[in-house]
């Protein structure tokens, strides 16, 4: 798969550390657990979006936009990083937030990554209820921005296209190469998986090149049946989009499993505060509540049912987005 053949911006630190997690693996008393630090990659305090936005920034430059729409929750990872991926490269940045928690306080609504996208200069467009078609809305701005002379590139929630999965396809050889120098054996992949951009990217970059590598998606929003849909879909359109044969990747290679969404997206659970809570005290790592949060949640739950073995090598990719812990100060209060 020859990733330079498609054009990219420089916006993040690579390679991330993949690092050994020392403690927590003594604690479970498991498999080896590695940590994958994506929330290392160093646009407006890191995250996994700053992978797709590489490849996005640079499809929206080549088009001659003026302007990135994009949208997401109101705690949105991926819109802080848009918001900082426009500024870097001179282009306005409007979000469409979607009102996904309900019941949210004024830490949520106004702090992390919403005060993050204002100081950065993105314009907070509207705050919709949740359930609204958002590509929807977007499309509308983005015809309402070309009926006033602008060049708008519209950006899905979460960077999630073929040219965004780009990123997480480099991903993949990145952490084979990683393996190789450190001499690990690769034996399972394990992330939140949400907007399907990151596990799509991940199950191609991994399975295509043969590697052999199982990639197992801990769902933060949709069903098992739907998300597994979603990311299959993307998967089979990236493959597509990079000329690679269809055949290198089966549907059985999709794997999520959504027992730990919790009674919705964004939020708490007492699993997630436990794993936030455990490996910010036993590795000094910090999660987020949405996504690395419950998929470390989910992590944890299998090492303890005794899916994973001792022996075996367990990477958990680390998605970022530490931010929104300021939006859930009183969830981790109440728990203390």
């Amino acid at each position: 798969m020859h990733l330079a053949a498609f054009p990219r911006v420089r916006l993040g630190h690579f390679p991330t550390p993949l690092e050994f997690m020392p403690n927590l693996t003594r604690h479970l008393d498991g498999p080896n657990l590695y940590i994958k630090r994506d929330d290392c990659t160093g646009l407006a305090s890191g995250g996994n979006k700053t992978r797709k936005l590489e490849f996005l920034v640079a499809d929206a430059l080549n088009q001659k936009a003026d302007t990135l729409i994009t949208q997401g929750a109101v705690q949105s990872n991926h819109a802080r990083q848009t918001v900082a991926a426009a500024a870097c490269v001179g282009l306005k940045c409007k979000l469409l937030l979607e009102q996904r928690v309900p019941d949210a306080n004024q830490d949520y609504e106004e702090s992390g990554n919403v005060m993050l996208d204002r100081l950065m200069g993105g314009e907070i467009v509207a705050r919709l209820p949740s359930g609204t078609d958002m590509q929807k809305a977007m499309e509308d701005l983005a015809a309402e921005l070309r009926g006033a002379g602008h060049k708008p590139y519209v950006i899905p929630g979460g960077g999630s296209t073929p040219v965004g999965a780009l990123g997480y396809v480099a991903c993949a050889q990145e952490l084979l190469t990683q393996s190789f120098e450190q001499s690990v054996r690769l034996d399972h992949v394990v992330h939140a998986t949400g907007s399907a951009g990151t596990q799509a990217g991940l199950v191609v970059g991994l399975r295509a090149s043969n590697s052999g590598v199982p990639v197992y998606g801990i769902g933060v929003r949709a069903p098992k049946d739907k998300q597994e849909e979603n990311v299959w879909k993307l998967v089979q359109a990236t493959l597509d989009f990079m000329g690679v044969p269809a055949s290198s990747v089966q549907r059985a290679d999709v794997v999520a499993n959504s027992d730990y969404v919790g009674q919705g997206y964004g939020i708490p659970t007492p699993g997630m505060i436990e794993a936030v809570s455990l490996v910010a005290r036993l590795e000094g790592i910090l999660l987020d509540p949405v996504y690395s949060g419950k998929g470390m949640a989910g992590l944890i739950d299998l090492v303890r049912k005794g899916r994973y073995k001792k022996g075996e090598n367990v990477v958990f990719i680390h998605t970022g987005g530490s931010v929104g812990l300021f939006g859930y100060r009183q969830a981790f209060d109440q728990a203390a």
